[in-house]
């Protein structure tokens, strides 16, 4: 197992996996100030939204004006998630530098949220691919396979089911693939195990984790993960979010509890603490009422972390 102390990377995605399971709309000029505080406290990766039709979710449909916004931003990597190639086409447009397209490695999970097999789902892949090199686009591809370590509809989600499906994706040229524990089935050896059959695939292609803390194991898988030799993750500030299949799903692992792990661990990700606290509180004010997760904001770090890398 690689437990070497490289940097690892949070990616926010607060602002589409988070916002996206709450009825409210955040104002425009929130998540714009969202976007600022995150990338003064450090993150160079956000998830700004997704490019879905706005009568499917309109808490999102303002994605194209704060792709614009964080595009302004030195150094900051713009993704958003996209179902299809229509939505691909209009990331394409917008400039995002990267867009995620989730495919499920249940079939039960596949229908019920894009209503297409996933071998499907690997065809619009293939378009989105050649769209994208057709207009000699730099956006780069990722593939999120959610359910992969199991799902509330199907059940038990094959280990082979995952690696068929990861060689596919593979084969129609994605660049970048990660692994969803979307509806909080995993466990640390769980984690573990899948991970390292599936580098044995993808190599560096593999390049994401991401968890939920549906059942109190998010940050543990978070570990699983990095011993394997993950070094991006996702998480939402707050732990906001959830899967609709997942009933009484808790949300993401948050964002500011992955940085205190990683930061007690002396590993680096970039991130101020104290900033990703303040933002918090922030985000915390704009959705009174919703339910947050997360621990260290109540606690704050230990006298024996005086700072956080």
């Amino acid at each position: 197992m690689n437990q070497n102390t490289d940097s690892v990377t949070i990616r926010e995605v607060g602002l589409r996996d988070g916002l996206q399971s709450i009825a409210r709309i955040l104002p425009t000029e929130r998540k714009l100030e969202w976007i600022r505080d995150a990338y003064a406290a450090g993150q160079r990766e956000i998830e700004v939204g997704s490019f879905v039709p706005a009568r499917t979710l309109p808490q999102l449909a303002d994605t194209a004006e704060l792709v614009a916004y964080a595009k302004t931003l030195p150094g900051l990597t713009v993704s958003v998630l996209v179902p299809n190639l229509k939505g691909a086409e209009r990331a394409l447009e917008s400039g995002a530098h990267a867009l995620l397209v989730p495919l499920s490695a249940s079939h039960a999970h596949s229908l019920a949220n894009l209503r297409k097999a996933p071998d499907d789902v690997v065809q619009e892949i293939a378009r989105i691919r050649d769209r994208r090199d057709a207009a000699g686009s730099a956006c780069r591809i990722e593939v999120g396979m959610s359910t992969a370590f199991g799902c509330t509809i199907q059940g038990r989600v094959e280990v082979s089911e995952v690696l068929r499906l990861l060689r596919a994706v593979l084969d129609v040229g994605v660049d970048q693939v990660g692994l969803a524990d979307t509806v909080g089935y995993a466990d640390p050896l769980m984690v573990s195990r899948l991970f390292e059959q599936c580098f044995s695939v993808a190599g560096a292609r593999l390049a994401c984790g991401h968890f939920h803390d549906t059942r109190g194991l998010g940050l543990a898988n978070v570990y699983a993960a990095w011993q394997a030799g993950v070094r991006r993750f996702d998480a939402c500030l707050a732990g906001i979010g959830g899967c609709p299949h997942a009933p009484g799903a808790s949300g993401n692992v948050s964002s500011e509890d992955v940085a205190y792990l990683f930061a007690s661990m002396g590993v680096a990700t970039g991130v101020d603490f104290d900033a990703l606290i303040g933002l918090r509180a922030k985000v915390a004010h704009w959705l009174d009422g919703e339910a947050l997760h997360g621990t260290i904001w109540r606690a704050g770090l230990p006298k024996t972390m005086l700072a956080v890398a």
